[in-house]
C-alpha cells in the first residue's frame, strides 16, 4: 500500500510505544504502595522458580520503594501529534551524524567484525543506537528492577510486566548486571540500545568474550546485540533499506495503491526513478511507495529491510529516520525532494473539521468523529481528483486550510 503520515506517527522510542499500549488498573495507587512489601514476597516463589537466586532477588529488591512518578508517566499520553518532517528534523542532523561518523571510527573493529559475523549493515546498527540513546549519551535513570516492579504493583499491564520484571531478575541472577547498574527507562527499556528484557534473554550476545551479557557498559555487546537482534528478523545483507524517489508528472496513484508491494521493475515501468538517476542495483527487489508528507515532499520506495529496522520500533517515521541518518552517517546529504512548507499534523478535533468539511463539500464521510479511516480517506481522493491535485490520498494541515477556504 502507499504509506501516509497521520494519526498513527508515534514519535516514542519503542519500550514507550510498548508500554503506553494498555491501562491502568482501577485498584488505586495508594493501595499499591502500602502493600508493597507483601507485593515483593509474593514475587519471590514465581522468581525461585524461574532460577533466581535467593541473593540475587534480595539484592534487587535492597531498598525498593514504589515509584509514583513511574505510574504517573503511564497515565500522561497527550495528543502531541508531529509530522514526519518534524520528526526527522529533530533526530537527524549534522552533527548527529558526525558523532556517528566518529563513533564509526572509534568503534571500526567491533562494527566491522559485527557486520561480518551477522550481516547487518553497520551504519544501520549505528543509527539505532543514535536514535535510542544519542550513542550512550543518556541510557535512562531508572533502577530497571524498581521500574517494572512498580508498574507490576500499580496493576499496568501487569501481566506483560510482571513477565519483564522476572526475566530482569534471572538476568541479574545469571551475573549478566548487578541491579544497581540495571538502569534504564521508566518502562523498562535498558542498556545502549534500549532492549526490554525479554529481548534481551532472546538477542543479547556475549560480543567481547568476558563471559557477561552487558549492554550496559560494554558498546561491543550492545552493538553485536543489536546486529543479531536484526539479523534474527530478517535483515537481508547487501542491500539498502529503500531509495528517494521521483514520481513522473501525471503518476497514476490509483494504480499504485493497488500494486501496493511490487517488484521495482514494476515500479519503474510506471515512471518511477531515483533522483540520483542511477539506476536500481536489482531490479527484481520488491517495494512499496511511501510518501510520508504526500506528493509534493519526498517520496520512497521501501525495501524489505525497512520493515526489519520496524521490528524495532513499528513506527515508519523511526524506520525513516534510522535509514537516513545511517545513509547521514555514510557520508550522504539530505532529502533531494524538500519537505513542503506550511503543513502541520492534525490533532483529533483537527480531524474530526476536516471531515465536517469534506461533508460539506458532498464527499460522505460518515459521522466527523476524528478518525481516518478507508471512508475518509476515500472522500480525500475524490475531492483532490475533483480539484484537480495528486490524487495522494494524503490528510494533513494543508488539506485542511484548503478546505476551509
Amino acid at each position: 500500500m502507499i504509506a501516509f503520515a497521520g494519526a498513527a506517527l508515534r514519535p516514542f522510542s519503542r519500550f514507550l510505544a510498548i508500554a503506553l499500549g494498555g491501562v491502568l488498573a482501577l485498584s488505586p495507587v495508594v493501595e499499591a504502595h502500602a502493600n508493597s512489601a507483601e507485593f515483593v514476597r509474593s514475587l519471590w516463589p514465581l522468581a525461585e522458580q524461574r532460577g533466581v537466586s535467593r541473593s540475587a532477588f534480595d539484592s534487587a529488591f535492597s531498598g525498593y520503594n514504589y515509584i509514583p512518578k513511574v505510574m504517573e508517566l503511564t497515565g500522561k499520553q497527550p495528543e502531541f501529534r508531529q509530522t514526519v518532517q518534524q520528526y526527522i528534523d529533530k533526530r537527524v542532523t549534522a552533527a548527529q551524524a558526525r558523532k556517528g561518523q566518529a563513533m564509526r571510527g572509534e568503534w571500526a573493529q567491533t562494527l566491522a567484525g559485527s557486520q561480518q559475523r551477522w550481516g547487518v549493515q553497520q551504519e544501520i546498527v549505528l543509527a539505532i543506537w543514535g536514535m535510542e540513546t544519542n550513542f550512550g549519551g543518556f541510557m535512562g535513570g531508572e533502577n530497571t528492577i524498581h521500574a517494572l516492579a512498580t508498574l507490576t504493583e500499580g496493576g499496568y499491564r501487569r501481566d506483560f510486566f510482571r513477565e519483564e520484571l522476572l526475566t530482569a531478575l534471572r538476568i541479574v541472577s545469571d551475573g549478566h548486571v548487578s541491579p544497581r547498574n540495571m538502569v534504564g527507562s521508566w518502562a523498562g527499556a535498558m542498556g545502549h540500545t534500549q532492549f526490554m528484557p525479554s529481548s534481551f534473554m532472546a538477542y543479547a550476545v556475549d560480543y567481547n568474550g568476558d563471559g557477561r551479557k552487558d549492554i550496559w557498559n560494554s558498546v561491543q555487546d550492545a552493538l553485536g546485540s543489536t546486529a543479531n537482534y536484526m539479523q534474527k528478523h530478517g535483515w537481508r545483507p547487501g542491500e539498502t533499506w529503500g531509495y528517494e524517489v521521483k514520481l513522473p508528472q501525471g503518476f497514476d496513484f490509483a494504480q499504485a495503491r493497488a500494486m501496493d508491494r511490487a517488484p521495482l521493475s514494476q515500479w519503474q515501468a510506471m515512471g518511477v526513478q531515483r533522483v540520483s538517476g542511477r539506476p536500481f542495483p536489482r531490479a527484481s527487489d520488491m517495494g512499496r511507495l511511501y510518501m510520508p508528507a504526500g506528493a509534493s515532499g519526498p517520496t520512497f520506495l521501501l525495501l524489505p529491510n525497512f520493515d526489519v529496522i520496524k521490528r524495532y520500533n513499528n513506527s515508519d517515521s523511526y524506520a525513516l529516520a534510522v535509514g537516513h541518518l545511517a545513509d547521514r552517517i555514510l557520508g550522504g546529504g539530505g532529502f533531494a525532494t524538500p519537505w513542503p512548507s506550511g503543513d502541520y499534523a492534525l490533532t483529533t478535533s483537527q480531524r474530526a473539521e476536516l471531515q465536517s468539511l469534506l461533508n460539506r463539500a458532498g464527499f460522505d464521510v460518515g459521522a466527523p468523529d476524528g478518525v481516518i479511516g478507508p471512508k475518509t480517506r476515500a472522500a480525500v481522493i475524490a475531492y483532490q481528483t475533483r480539484m484537480g491535485l495528486p490524487a495522494d490520498g494524503y490528510i494533513s494541515g494543508r488539506l485542511l486550510e484548503r478546505l476551509k477556504r
